[in-house]
């Protein structure tokens, strides 16, 4: 009984990190260790789970259903076991959190330092990144985004103030090559864009004009995923940006950058911190969700 729950644990490992490296450095085992309580299980079921070849790890038809099967039972126990340690405990170990690159007011380590103050017995292990993912399956415990792109599903408590966009440029630039008026201006200037891959098109940037939302497709002369590049690249004069008033406002306050088209933006939601729903949820979690509703975030 005991090695059956071992191997699925480890079957749970490589299914979740396709990669028997990756599922030992999270066990905290060998990769041979790995290979050999797969090996067992596989053994036990008389059926082989994953197909290894020197390049992937990949589930067989038996796996898929094994590991949708036992994935919510073992998520079951194992929130049980963290809930009776948790009664005795005080909050500590690893806390993972996935980070939009924009979350300035959540990334600006004003509320995480009274977070770990609070409880030091915690680690946090943040990934600031503007990819789109599952966090459960990525192995986050929370992540922060805007509140119009985290599923429903989720619970979701409030991180920052409302936010606004604008458009921003150099006075330099501004200078040489005049001011817009309306964001159809923006197609005659030189425009620095924003993409989240290498792969994707850049972002259109948003706007309302008469309760109308609309965008617009600027041809930028420059595009990045890096949001402090676009703003060296605008404070250089190369041309106009686009992004959070909160993200700009240093810069605005010392005349590097004027903000523009400001009455084309109205304020919307803000940054939420978002995890999953359990019926427990882990005591590390809670401390952080307890924190930052104490310091008036909500």
């Amino acid at each position: 009984m005991v090695d059956d729950l071992e191997g699925i644990s480890v079957f749970l490992a490589v299914a979740e990190a396709r990669s028997f490296r990756l599922a030992g450095e999270r066990l905290g085992v060998t990769r041979s260790a790995v290979s050999q309580a797969l090996q067992r299980l596989e053994d036990r079921l008389g059926v082989a789970l994953v197909q290894r070849t020197t390049r992937s790890v990949s589930l067989t038809e038996a796996g898929e259903v094994f590991f949708d099967a036992v994935r919510p039972s073992v998520r079951q126990v194992r929130d049980a076991m963290q809930t009776v340690r948790d009664m005795q405990a005080r909050p500590s170990g690893l806390l993972r959190i996935t980070v939009s690159s924009i979350a300035e007011s959540f990334l600006s380590g004003t509320l995480l330092a009274g977070f770990m103050q609070a409880y030091p017995d915690i680690k946090l292990d943040i990934t600031v990144t503007d990819d789109e993912f599952d966090i459960v399956e990525g192995g986050f415990d929370a992540g922060v985004r805007l509140g119009e792109v985290i599923e429903q599903d989720m619970i979701a408590i409030s991180v920052s103030a409302p936010q606004r966009q604008c458009a921003a440029a150099s006075p330099a630039y501004l200078e040489r090559r005049g001011r817009p008026r309306h964001p159809g201006e923006l197609q005659d200037h030189a425009c620095i864009g924003w993409r989240p891959r290498p792969d994707s098109a850049p972002y259109r940037w948003e706007f309302t004009d008469n309760d109308r939302d609309f965008d617009v497709s600027v041809d930028p002369v420059v595009t990045t995923n890096d949001m402090e590049m676009m703003i060296r690249m605008a404070c250089a004069g190369a041309g106009i940006t686009f992004g959070m008033v909160e993200t700009f406002q240093p810069y605005i306050d010392r005349c590097e950058l004027v903000p523009m088209l400001q009455d084309f933006c109205p304020p919307f939601p803000g940054f939420y911190l978002y995890y999953p729903r359990r019926q427990r949820q882990p005591l590390k979690l809670r401390s952080l969700v307890d924190h930052i509703r104490a310091s008036g975030r909500r």
